[in-house]
């Protein structure tokens, strides 16, 4: 009588996320929930501005899209040291900031990627401001889409 061997268990793999590979932390998805992140960037003399933006979590890092020429990216390419915190729409805290690094992401396959978890996560909603975002541009006599970047942000 032949046995069958029973299933092998699947092994913990590391996360993929834009060319690292890093265990994933489930306590993320834990510190930021909602649908806002406040990232507060760093002025020279110190002055911090803060900023609400869409997010997305790969399970080890955050994503957040922005056009490529806004002050937002300018300061963190001087200073990648931020805050970020949970936050409502309109900015306000819903837990206090957490030290965190980020980075810009401009090459397209990472933009690509942070726009497909964008589009998985905020479905309909994403796709509407999107829209309208385009056709405001497109009123003032700008290309329809601006020149993206990805900011990938990795909590200390």
């Amino acid at each position: 009588m032949a046995t069958t061997a029973p299933p092998k268990k699947p092994r913990a793999t590391p996360v993929q996320s834009l060319e690292r590979a890093v265990e994933a932390t489930p306590a993320l998805d834990a510190l930021f929930p909602g649908r806002y992140l406040n990232i507060t960037s760093f002025k020279r003399d110190g002055t911090g501005v803060a900023t609400p933006v869409w997010f997305v979590s790969d399970g080890t890092r955050l994503f957040a899209f922005t056009d490529l020429h806004s002050a937002k990216i300018w300061r963190i390419r001087r200073n990648p040291q931020v805050l970020v915190a949970s936050c409502w729409p309109w900015g306000q805290l819903r837990r206090e900031p957490l030290p965190a690094r980020a980075e810009v992401l401009t090459d397209t396959d990472d933009l690509e990627r942070v726009r497909e978890l964008l589009l998985a996560r905020y479905k309909i909603s994403y796709r509407v401001v999107m829209l309208f975002y385009r056709l405001g541009r497109r009123v003032r006599g700008k290309q329809t889409v601006a020149d993206g970047a990805a900011l990938a942000i990795t909590v200390d």
